[in-house]
């Protein structure tokens, strides 16, 4: 007689219920087993041919928050069409979608739309929107594929992208990329009985119940010598588990501070608010610098001055540099400097302020290395290589007889052990604070060329006034651009993806 274990026969009773044929899910419910417990039950009575397991594979698409509230409230376009067709067919976009409720950062996504569905004609000469011609007079424009299925998924919650007629399909495809809806693989198995599977359910007799545990009463009595112990699969399928991991990110900025460290590297740390005295006037960067402007950089309001007094001798002789050159054999910049300029808060625009910190402090010996891995801010367009708020991994390495070729070897090593790059490569650049100046650049097979950052010798008119007579070599690179290659990303975007899949499945190599 057929012996089954009690979960496999009541995998089998349940299965000759349902007519033979179930899915998962359905078997879940009658045997009130979890998900994994059916296909692991499953899976040991595929192999003694009782069933077989048929899988189907689909792409399930679902709508996203902003899908829903799109499918509830209408497309941006249709709502900016219909308040300029209520304005008499011609309108300023501005005042058109102010009127329609749309947020001014979807103002621009929905006029594009509606030219480029042909719904409207934009006038730059006058900067107005106008109806086109052969809708004027129409009282509604027809629906899209794109309303329709933004409705439908509204409706029933999910679909197959495989059931989906052709210009659905479209659709679908178009509104992913609007980022309205997801697209996801699915797999759904059914499981179907076979003669010999009925015969053995007919047959079988339960086997005796088996244990999972052993408890100290089972020891203490002696009972474990009678009672069975349950057999495991360990080819069958388990819930997959997600334990708490550090973002991938971090783990990579931590992997960066641990291999400088190794090299003999001091880590430098400070505050996110700095003044403009270490941010720019202790760089030798001129007051009236175009980087000091409120495009390129973040002030802060309140309050709008720091205190520098306690750097109040290593701020006159900056101040003397910048004048007249001081002592440092420059003619300077040959302006008057201005001490309130100097204290003015802002949020740091590179970590090289940092490092105009440490030389300041004298808290170093000769030779010594230093880096920083710091958050800085600038009001940047937000695209697939920019942030408004970014990392860089700043260094200097202090020493009495270094030259270009230490700067460049010691680039070229960072970016093929931190990045994973194939090759480098340096150009000639400019910065206020550095001569020469070099550009780093890295190139990763089937990845390309990245621009990482800048780099070069601190001039005579940084170190003198902080103190310092040795050579100092500086870089700073945009660590954030660094994880990006080494995690074969394109978009700096997804450095701070809320993707639960792309975050479990990310493994920095």
């Amino acid at each position: 007689m057929v012996e089954l274990r009690t979960q496999e026969q009541r995998l089998l009773s349940a299965l000759g219920s349902l007519g033979g044929k179930a899915s998962v899910e359905q078997l879940i419910d009658a045997c009130r087993f979890p998900d994994t417990a059916v296909m692991r039950n499953a899976l040991t009575l595929q192999e003694k041919n009782y069933i077989t397991i048929h899988a189907e594979h689909q792409n399930v698409i679902k709508l996203t928050p902003e899908g829903q509230q799109y499918a509830k409230n209408g497309l941006p376009e249709r709502n900016l069409i219909r308040t300029v067709a209520a304005l008499g067919g011609t309108a300023d976009p501005q005042t058109a979608a102010k009127q329609a409720g749309i947020e001014p950062q979807f103002i621009q996504i929905a006029l594009g739309w509606a030219i480029r569905k042909k719904w409207a004609i934009y006038a730059s000469e006058n900067n107005t929107i106008r109806i086109a011609e052969p809708l004027l007079h129409q009282a509604f424009i027809p629906e899209g594929c794109d309303e329709t299925l933004l409705k439908y998924l509204n409706d029933k919650g999910q679909a197959a992208l495989e059931e989906l007629s052709p210009e659905l399909k479209e659709a679908a495809e178009q509104l992913k990329k609007r980022t309205l809806l997801t697209i996801e693989p699915k797999t759904t198995r059914t499981l179907q009985i076979t003669p010999r599977g009925k015969k053995a359910a007919v047959e079988s007799k339960a086997a005796p119940q088996e244990i999972t545990q052993l408890t100290p009463e089972l020891i203490i009595t002696g009972k474990w010598h009678t009672t069975k112990l349950q057999k495991y699969n360990i080819q069958a399928p388990v819930a997959k588990t997600w334990p708490g991991k550090k973002h991938p990110y971090l783990q990579f900025l931590d992997e960066v501070r641990a291999k400088l460290v190794n090299l003999g590297f001091q880590e430098m740390t400070g505050t996110s608010v700095e003044t403009s005295f270490f941010n720019f006037d202790a760089l030798y960067t001129p007051q009236d610098h175009p980087a000091r402007e409120t495009s390129d950089i973040y002030y802060v309001e309140d309050p709008q001055y720091g205190d520098i007094s306690q750097h109040a001798t290593t701020v006159q002789h900056v101040a003397e540099t910048h004048e007249n050159g001081w002592k440092t054999g420059s003619t300077g910049w040959e302006y008057k400097y201005s001490f309130l300029i100097a204290q003015r808060l802002i949020l740091r625009g590179h970590g090289t302020c940092l490092s105009a910190r440490t030389l300041e402090s004298k808290k170093f010996e000769v030779p010594s290395k230093h880096f920083s891995i710091a958050r800085v801010y600038r009001p940047e367009i937000t695209d697939k290589t920019h942030l408004s708020e970014f990392n860089q991994v700043e260094g200097i390495v202090i020493d009495e007889n270094l030259t270009l070729k230490d700067l460049l070897g010691v680039l070229g090593k960072f970016a093929m052990e931190i990045a994973g790059a194939d090759k480098v490569r340096f150009k000639p650049d400019y910065f206020p604070f550095t001569e020469p100046s070099v550009e780093l650049s890295a190139y990763k097979e089937g990845y390309g060329w990245v621009e990482f950052g800048g780099s070069g010798i601190f001039r005579p008119e940084v170190t003198l006034p902080l103190g310092v007579k040795e050579p100092v070599i500086a870089w700073g690179l945009g660590v954030d651009r660094l994880f990006m290659m080494r995690a074969d990303i394109d978009d700096i975007r997804m450095i701070f993806s809320q993707d639960l899949d792309w975050l479990r499945r990310k493994q920095v190599t």
